[in-house]
């Protein structure tokens, strides 16, 4: 009984081990499989922020390309500029001398025809006697001086009623001008107003939402080291439980040893006389004692599955909020985007200002020269006498007024045309619609069998409204279903139905549109228009036009036939007295246009600014430490990576070895509280988590098998750890005495090291 016993405990206990071996190698490929997880995600994350350089790269020489042809451009339109402006030049400059020799050769002829008079007059004087000379000269000039003093009467009186008329338009030309600059004026005034107002609330807006960006970051920076600590209690915890296992195995192993050793004929006596329930109570508690620690074992290998469980879902938690982060940097992308483009068109507004400023700048050279030349040629102005002020001002008054009064009549008069000519149109559509379908009907009723009262009875009605015309239609349709027709004479009538169905709409809503727009011109005019009333007011406005019409042409002919000299040159002054003044405005508005340059020039620094802090923002997200894998022991004494390096192929390189020479985490690792160890290992000092251990208990595994990624995150990734990398410079010591280590081909493709030698750096 006691072999069968031992057999069953046998038994029991392999059945254990198989299925903690299970669990156990569950639990690595579980494992395998997070690190391989986490190797493609920091070769994804390598990739994204490599694409993400090429892009930023790319657009800042696209950048540098769109000014550097903006620049080349703005140099040769100065240059074209410049080149026009000199032949402008030379051409009114040629022209000028030109105008000057004509007007010399005109004044040598006068004074060479002159001087022929006079000598003429002085052979007569010495001809004849000086009496009779004498008197005859004073005739002349008395009639000279009579003739003259009237001319220049008349034309004092014509030039101060011409002055005085131009000064009138040039005063209200002046007010409407003024007018339009203060409307001007008022309106750059609150565009730049509302400019600063939406410039200040996108830097409100960006400054918030990049702080709202800052604390997001810490409180995730912060949330990650409590899930890394939290992370390496539990793994500390894992490793103490597995060193407790290991202990009750060795444990138990003495024990069933002893038993097999200790056992006996004498105590087999018993047994064999039937005495086996005696056994029972010595096996019980050794059976009992294995199926407590196998339980026990069971309920925290579940409490481990459950909390990488939670584990798994927290990262997949902090992927998804790193993953709304990213939207939203996105969607402030988005928003810059607008603003971006509203510079673009402010850039593009200034320079059409700028070229605008350029051709007013080259027009106000031109006339002013023009000024000047004429002044030049008109000399001294007369003084002139007031006389007939007050009437020539009364008329030009009411020749201004009946010219308003004309343009008034004669867009009311064309638009009652206009109204007229479209209800013309739509009747005359009516008519032919209705001229059709009566021919068509007639057809139908020809086929139609007698008698013919129906042909009599169901005519149609041409004096009938919009109304009887759709229910003739629908009576048309009905009789016509009733009718026995032919299959083309059916295919014809639908198809004029069709056709009458579709040109009733359009009519319809055409009238419709007609009926609005005369109720909106009767609206306008004011009150209800009746079509007698209406005639007689165009007969009316018509007849005052033509008499408006002929004394406005009288008043011209009067004006033509006066001179126009004074006139002209009135205007030139006017004219030099207005650029004067544009030229001003234009200084100022050139002036408050290189403001406006300038602190559009801030707004794009600013945003520029900011799209590099998001950057470096994205950078620190992107380089922020991921999960911090620890210490974990291995089935068979193999980590992953050496199972990885056998299955390339490469046999020259041992993890065990390399971990003990390079003692990454002795230095960094945080230190745990010391594991309540079983009996059997009570002389082993406590270990730091992932330390190098100089003394092993029998039965533990060595502590520098840890997962590559592991590695790799504590040698890359953490703050204050280490970097593989190329020759550099050395870490002092410890660390710093290290020999250089091989670094094969497949390393330095897989993660980047450098080929040949791999040195260690402090992590910056």
């Amino acid at each position: 009984m006691s072999k069968k016993g031992a057999g069953g405990r046998g038994k029991g206990d392999k059945a254990d081990k198989e299925l903690l071996v299970g669990l156990q190698a569950a639990n690595e490929e579980l494992r395998t499989k997070l690190t391989e997880i986490q190797i493609e995600l920091q070769q994804e994350k390598s990739k994204v922020s490599r694409v993400e350089r090429e892009k930023n790269q790319e657009l800042k020489q696209a950048r540098d390309h769109e000014q550097h042809k903006a620049a080349v451009l703005l140099t040769e339109l100065k240059t074209k500029l410049h080149e026009e402006k000199m032949k402008e030049l030379q051409a009114v400059r040629e022209a000028l001398l030109r105008q000057h020799e004509a007007e010399l050769l005109r004044v040598i002829k006068i004074k060479d025809n002159e001087n022929q008079r006079l000598q003429g007059l002085l052979h007569a004087l010495r001809d004849s006697g000086p009496d009779k000379v004498k008197t005859v000269l004073l005739s002349e000039a008395k009639e000279e001086a009579k003739k003259g003093f009237e001319v220049e009467k008349i034309k004092m009186q014509q030039e101060i009623s011409e002055l005085k008329g131009a000064k009138r338009q040039v005063e209200e030309a002046l007010t409407v001008v003024m007018q339009a600059d203060k409307i001007k004026a008022a309106e750059i005034r609150s565009v730049y107003h509302l400019h600063q107002e939406e410039i200040a609330r996108i830097k409100k807006e960006c400054e918030r939402e990049i702080r709202r960006l800052m604390e997001e970051i810490k409180f995730k920076d912060r949330a990650v080291f409590v899930l890394e600590r939290e992370l390496g209690i539990q793994a500390g915890h894992a490793q103490r439980l597995q060193l407790q296992k290991e202990a009750l195995d060795e444990q138990l192993s003495q024990v069933k040893e002893a038993d097999r050793h200790l056992g006996s004929p004498r105590r087999e006596l018993p047994y064999a006389s039937g005495a086996g329930d005696a056994s029972e109570p010595s096996a019980s508690p050794e059976q009992q004692l294995d199926e407590k620690d196998a339980r026990r074992f069971q309920l925290k290998i579940a409490e481990l599955s459950a909390i990488i469980r939670k584990l798994e879902d927290r990262n997949a938690l902090l992927s998804e909020e790193r993953n709304e982060l990213l939207k939203r940097l996105r969607e402030a992308e988005s928003q810059y985007k607008p603003l971006l483009d509203k510079n673009k068109r402010l850039t593009r507004k200034n320079e059409d200002l700028s070229h605008t400023l350029r051709r007013m700048e080259n027009k106000l050279k031109f006339v002013t020269q023009e000024n000047i030349e004429m002044r030049q040629r008109a000399g001294i102005i007369r003084r002139p006498s007031s006389l007939n002020d007050l009437d020539q001002s009364q008329d030009e008054r009411e020749i201004d007024f009946l010219k308003m009064q004309i343009v008034e009549q004669q867009s009311l008069i064309d638009e009652l045309s206009k109204t007229l000519e479209t209800a013309g149109y739509v009747k005359s559509v009516l008519e032919r619609d209705k001229l059709l379908r009566y021919r068509k009907q007639r057809k139908k009723m020809a086929k139609l069998p007698k008698p013919v009262i129906v042909e009599t009875f169901f005519g149609y009605d041409e004096e009938a409204s919009l109304e009887s015309d759709g229910s003739s239609i629908s009576y048309q349709t009905d009789r016509t279903d009733q009718t026995p027709c032919t299959p083309d004479d059916d295919l014809e009538e639908g198809m004029a139905k069709e056709e009458t169905e579709l040109r009733f709409r359009q009519l319809t809503m055409e009238y419709q549109a007609l009926q609005r727009a005369y109720a909106l011109l009767q609206e306008q005019v004011g009150g209800t228009l009746d079509a007698e009333r209406e005639v007689k007011t165009r007969e009316q406005l018509h007849a005052e036009a033509q008499r408006a019409q002929a004394r406005i042409e009288d008043l011209e002919k009067a004006l033509a036939e006066q001179g126009r000299d004074m006139k002209w040159i009135e205007e030139k002054q006017a004219l030099y007295r207005r650029n004067q003044e544009l030229v001003e405005k234009i200084k100022q508005m050139e002036t408050e246009e290189a403001r406006l340059k300038h602190e559009v020039q801030d707004g794009k620094d600013q945003n520029e600014l900011l799209e590099f802090r998001i950057l470096e923002l994205e950078e620190r997200e992107r380089k922020s430490p991921a999960i911090n894998f620890h210490h974990i022991p291995f089935v068979d004494g193999k980590s992953p990576l050496q199972a990885y390096c056998e299955a390339e192929g490469v046999t020259d390189i041992l993890v065990t070895e390399l971990m003990k020479k390079l003692d990454i985490l002795g230095d960094n690792a945080q230190p745990l509280a010391p594991p309540v160890l079983p009996p059997g290992v009570a002389g082993e000092r406590p270990r730091l988590l992932g330390a190098p251990t100089a003394e092993k208990a029998p039965g533990t595994r060595p502590s520098s098998q840890i997962l590559w990624t592991g590695l790799k995150r504590e040698v890359v990734g953490c703050r204050g750890a280490l970097q593989l990398s190329g020759p550099g410079r050395l870490l002092p010591a410890p660390v710093s005495a290290l020999h250089a280590l091989p670094v094969p081909s497949w390393l330095s493709h897989k993660w980047g090291l450098a080929v040949g030698t791999a040195q260690l750096r402090p992590w910056h």
